[in-house]
């Protein structure tokens, strides 16, 4: 059975190595050099601070199987309804629902807390991110081309949405 909570700070290690495995091998993050515990403690003290949610979907043993989040979308005061969101899971737990479960979390908790619209920059040939977002009713905005570069390759960034509340 997966349970999705709210991240500890005692799962701030099992998030970092999720972060640490999509920097390394993945593109769909575009850092190229890892993240230390330090920096990592950082992005989860300014999340609280913030007031802006860490999700963690975890077994029947505790382990930590993805994470989910939001977080400014631009830091500007007029965007403040406005935000930007990831999802990632360890690459066993792909392909099984749990982006699904993580993302519905996500947009459910949204809903509840002030957000106008949900915004995903999304690497454009990922294509179980897109049809994730797809599936929860996500329009295409457009695509950056060449935007960012790994593994010396240029990466276009796919921006999607979603309209979560009318009411702002």
């Amino acid at each position: 059975m997966i349970q999705i909570r709210h991240a500890l700070i005692t799962d701030l290690n099992s998030i970092l190595e999720i972060v640490n495995r999509e920097i390394i091998y993945g593109t769909a993050f575009w850092m190229t050099k890892v993240r230390t515990y330090d920096e990592q403690l950082v992005w989860f003290e300014n999340h609280e601070k913030e007031g802006f949610p860490i999700f963690v979907a975890v077994n029947e043993q505790q382990k930590i199987l993805g994470f989910a989040t939001y977080g400014h979308f631009r830091t500007y005061d007029g965007y403040k309804h406005t935000v930007e969101h990831s999802v990632y899971l360890i690459p066993e737990a792909q392909g099984q629902g749990l982006g699904k479960k993580l993302m519905k979390h996500l947009v459910n908790y949204a809903s509840q807390n002030n957000v106008h619209v949900m915004v995903a920059a999304i690497t454009a040939n990922n294509q179980a991110s897109i049809r994730l977002h797809e599936w929860f009713g996500f329009k295409h905005a457009g695509i950056l081309p060449q935007t960012g570069i790994k593994f010396e390759k240029w990466l276009d960034l796919l921006f999607m949405y979603k309209i979560i509340n009318s009411d702002h």
